[in-house]
Parts: C-alpha cells; sequence; structure tokens
C-alpha cells in the first residue's frame, strides 16, 4: 500500500477523539465565502464557485464515510437571484454538473438525493437533471443528501401554512388539529427531523433564511474559512465543537 493510500484510507475512517455514539444525525451546511476565495486570489468571483463545488463533493464524502445519517446544503437561496446574472447562470451550470457527473458515485454509496425548494422556477435543464439523479436514487438506503436550491425558509414557511389552510377550507382539517406535529409532515426535511447542527463558513453570523423552523435548537458553528477552502479537517473540527456542547433543549442539567 502506498503512502497516499495509507492516508486515503486514515481520512475515511472517523477521527479518534470523536464519539460515534455523539455524532450528529443530521446536519446542514451554509457554503459561504466562493466569491470572497476567487477575490482573494486576485480572480473573479465566478471562479470560487468550482471550487466550492470541490468542496461539496468531499464533504458529501466525508459524511458518508464518518456515518452522518443526513447532509442538507444550501446550494442557492431565493435571494441569490439578485446577483449578476453572469453568476446566477455559472451557479446554475455547477448544480446541474454536479448532479450529472456525482450520480455514479452517490448510486455506488446507496445516497440518497432529494432536491428542495421552488424548483419549476429553475433552468428547463436543470429541473430534467434533477429529475433523473432524484429517480435514480429513490431506492438508496444510504445518507440522505438533501440540496436546497431556490429555497427559503420564509416561503417554506408560508407553503405550509397555505397546504394546511387548503385543507382546513376544503373540510379534511379542523384548525384545532393543528400542531407542531402535522406542520412538520409538510416540510421539507419530512423524515428526518430537525439539523442537529448548523455550519456555516466565511464568518457571517446569520442563517440567511435557511431552515427557519428547522433550525429551532440547532447547534450552530461558525468559522471563518471560506468554503472551497473547508475540508475534512475543517468537519472535524466543527463535529469535535458540537461533541463539546451541552444540548438541553431549554432544560436544565438535573
Amino acid at each position: 500500500m502506498t503512502a497516499k493510500q495509507i492516508i486515503d484510507n486514515t481520512l475515511k475512517t472517523l477521527p479518534s477523539d470523536l464519539d460515534p455514539q455523539k455524532l450528529p444525525r443530521h446536519v446542514a451546511v451554509i457554503m459561504d465565502g466562493n466569491g470572497r476565495w476567487a477575490q482573494r486570489r486576485g480572480l473573479p468571483r465566478i471562479m470560487g464557485h468550482p471550487r466550492g463545488v470541490d468542496a461539496l463533493r468531499e464533504l458529501v464524502r466525508c459524511c458518508d464515510d464518518w456515518g452522518i445519517q443526513a447532509l442538507t446544503v444550501y446550494a442557492f437561496s431565493t435571494e441569490n437571484w439578485n446577483r449578476p446574472q453572469q453568476e446566477v447562470n455559472v451557479i446554475m451550470t455547477l448544480i446541474e454538473q454536479f448532479l450529472r457527473w456525482e450520480l455514479p458515485e452517490l448510486m455506488q454509496r446507496q445516497i440518497h438525493l432529494e432536491l428542495v425548494g421552488k424548483l419549476q422556477e429553475l433552468p428547463e435543464s436543470l429541473k430534467k437533471q434533477m429529475h433523473r439523479s432524484v429517480g435514480s436514487t429513490t431506492e438508496n438506503q444510504g445518507m440522505r443528501f438533501t440540496v436546497a436550491t431556490n429555497y427559503g425558509g420564509r416561503q417554506e414557511i408560508l407553503q405550509v401554512c397555505q397546504a394546511l389552510a387548503a385543507e382546513v377550507k376544503q373540510g379534511t382539517l379542523n384548525p384545532e388539529d393543528i400542531d407542531q406535529a402535522l406542520f412538520e409532515r409538510h416540510l421539507c426535511t419530512v423524515g428526518i427531523g430537525d439539523p442537529d447542527l448548523l455550519i456555516r463558513t466565511s464568518g457571517e453570523m446569520r442563517i440567511s433564511n435557511f431552515l427557519l423552523w428547522q433550525l429551532a435548537y440547532s447547534e450552530i458553528y461558525i468559522t471563518d474559512t471560506l468554503w472551497p477552502d473547508f475540508d475534512r479537517a475543517q468537519m472535524h473540527r466543527a463535529l469535535w465543537e458540537f461533541q463539546k456542547r451541552d444540548r438541553r433543549f431549554g432544560k436544565v442539567k438535573s
């Protein structure tokens, strides 16, 4: 076995200082800093996005290797349409390429892919690739990998309210029967639950309209590292910090 193979095999193993019984079941990530990564290197902003795709590819592998059950990433927000058109076009193309090129590995790893957001507003070629990729992985039983594209947390909550209101109007639902459990059955995270850990790169101290309902009790880890530089070492650090947290959910220590 070569030195590179030894290193690769070591990276695939959960670091020894992490407790496999205390890993977050569901990790959410706001992938921020692609443009700044490029600008700091004297490159156009759009040059950071391909490197961001590389970082995402490695994160998916890392989470799968280390036993994370669900990963949700914020690829494109409803507000991101306000960016320059060239940058938007590049991002759409990269998402489509990622879904096409990574499909064989998703199948090999038995990863179940989900796409959430206002997908009907996306380019036709991207929507077709999304349909193919999601359809191909439907029966996979491994990690659930969710990509939020043209997604907004406020919009999701409004859609749930509209769906419940429609049921009430049709007479199939009584208003007094609406509770938290029913509401959550209409969210994009149904079946996987709320994120235990939210990671945000680039040092920004906000959640940017991402999973507003679901993040109510998530542990938040913010790093100054720009997204293209986020690697397994950075993920190790995030998980290590998570395992030091005392998650009380409003309770006090007994």
